[in-house]
């Protein structure tokens, strides 16, 4: 076991900036692991701005290989993880902890992600975070946001990605209403039009289905309102393209424009008959599915003119990089919110936070990473006991079934799960099968950070401001060495049982608890 270390509340600085300050010139990286393509920008960190200085992207077409049962294909999965590989190498000069992948649609529908996950991330050399739809949204508005001139108006961003569109009304770079909806180019090009062949029954029909999911929104969006439009996709501006080369448009794309172009697509009746100035071909075969979409938002949402933008979701994590490290974390906020929307005792939470902090700082950062670890436990201790505003019975069950189901923006899906699993361990027996439900690099980071919180909560129990006595912690591997002074164990019997109790709790976790008098 490591030299004991003394547990002190208060004393120490804690980080509360994962990675660490950006310094000048230093290099960070975004992987947009998209439904039609992959993206990855990579950008130098200069004066508070991240400059992009090289891009790469590759067409994957995943949306096009994932199945009814969530299976991903063998083609599609292999090119994916191909491209992964030939990025992976691009990132070799970029710290790690300046390194985001981020996965969308496709991602999120597959029904056994981790056997995807797995040897993406080995291809790539970093992790990859799935994000819910209105979390890919939160990214996409940041990066419109940030590449646009700066405007007091209320703005809209529209995202047609491969397998969903996200719909975002802002203002200057905070968004304000954020919806995704499970239509893509990818998807609904395969859906609507199989076969390629695009006739007017299938074009109403898509028309239709799509209408029915804008129709959940649309009202509440046209009331909130909104002066600019624009659309972030390759998709959007490849439609502008054609129409500025049709000369239906001069600038932007308005609803007269999409009708002369749907009549295009409808005169052609097959993909490959298509002959549409400035279209790729490689984009052909997903170019109807597009602007249906479109067409279908432009009539929903009442929209006259959207411009194209070139900014997208990739500079959207850059610019959440460098928000993170500079203390403005979205996370913060979102846990903030939940703690204040369930009448959480602050007071309380507090005071499990400080404990919970010593005994972190007292494990001397070998057995936890103190930065990352701190980070957790004080979001944890915020929210444990949300689930108060339910019922005392079973409370940490509640708790754990509100972060593993609410909007959190700025929690990827495995951040949210660990953030679940963590607090409903905090008291009973701890459930194995949830950690293990993890992915496998974050199971002994959980257990750890678990473990530490049940200790505060413990020590804490009497939910008063009282100084607790000097203690010492020696952790290492799968042991927690904890001592205390006899004395105060002999005047808090209650404590006494509660930790002869927790031997066994802690076992669930794979940890042996170990308790010293002095």
């Amino acid at each position: 076991m490591p030299e004991s270390r003394w547990v002190h509340e208060g004393r120490g600085v804690v980080s509360r900036h994962p990675g660490g300050e950006m310094q000048e010139g230093e290099l960070l990286a975004a992987v947009d692991l998209g439904s039609n393509s992959f993206h990855m920008v990579v950008a130098r960190y200069e004066h508070g701005v991240p400059r992009v200085i090289d891009r790469l992207r590759e067409t994957t077409r995943m949306a096009a290989g994932l199945d009814a049962n969530g299976s991903l294909a063998a083609p599609q999965r292999q090119r994916s993880l191909d491209c992964l590989a030939r990025f992976g190498q691009r990132l070799a000069g970029v710290a790690p902890r300046r390194v985001r992948a981020v996965g969308t649609n496709t991602l999120r529908q597959l029904a056994h992600p981790q056997e995807f996950l797995r040897p993406a991330e080995r291809a790539l050399g970093h992790p990859v975070e799935i994000v819910s739809g209105r979390e890919e949204a939160r990214l996409i508005f940041l990066g419109v946001a940030h590449g646009l001139p700066a405007s007091r108006q209320r703005r809209l961003v529209v995202d047609i990605g491969g397998g969903s569109t996200e719909f975002i009304i802002g203002h200057q770079l905070e968004p304000l209403h954020a919806e995704s909806i499970q239509v893509g180019c990818v998807a609904s090009s395969l859906r609507f039009f199989p076969g390629g062949k695009i006739t007017r029954k299938r074009w109403q029909h898509a028309r239709e289905e799509i209408g029915v999911l804008l129709q959940q929104f649309a009202m509440d969006y046209q009331e909130a309102g909104w002066q600019e439009c624009y659309g972030s996709s390759g998709t959007v501006k490849a439609i502008e393209g054609v129409l500025t080369g049709l000369a239906l448009s001069d600038h932007g794309i308005t609803l007269p424009a999409l009708t002369g172009l749907r009549e295009s697509l409808l005169q052609a009746g097959q993909v490959e008959k298509l002959r549409l100035p400035g279209l790729a071909e490689e984009r052909m075969p997903i170019f109807p599915g597009g602007v249906v979409i479109l067409e279908s938002a432009f009539e929903h949402l009442g929209l006259e003119r959207m411009l194209a933008v070139d900014a997208a979701m990739r500079e959207g994590i850059l610019w959440d990089m460098v928000g993170r490290a500079e203390g403005n974390d979205p996370r913060r906020a979102s846990i903030q919110a939940l703690a204040l929307r369930y009448g959480v005792d602050a007071a309380q939470a507090a005071r499990v936070d400080a404990t919970a902090q010593s005994l972190l700082q007292a494990t001397g950062g070998e057995w936890l990473p103190v930065e990352d670890a701190a980070e957790w436990l004080d979001w944890a201790t915020r929210v444990h006991e949300i689930g108060l505003s339910i019922a005392h019975s079973q409370h940490h069950r509640h708790a754990g079934y509100i972060l593993r189901n609410a909007d959190l923006p700025g929690f990827s899906r495995d951040e949210q799960l660990l953030l679940a699993c963590i607090v409903e361990a905090h008291r009973r027996k701890p459930d194995r099968a949830a950690f293990n439900a993890l992915p496998p690099r974050l199971r002994v980071f959980a257990r750890r950070i678990a473990a530490l919180l049940r200790l505060a909560v413990l020590l804490r129990r009497a939910r008063r401001s009282e100084t607790l006595p000097p203690m010492r912690l020696q952790a290492q591997d799968d042991r927690l060495h904890l001592t205390l002074p006899s004395a105060w164990l002999e005047a808090h019997p209650l404590t006494v049982t509660d930790l002869d109790l927790e031997r066994g709790l802690l076992a669930e976790l794979g940890l042996k608890l170990e308790l010293g008098r002095d």
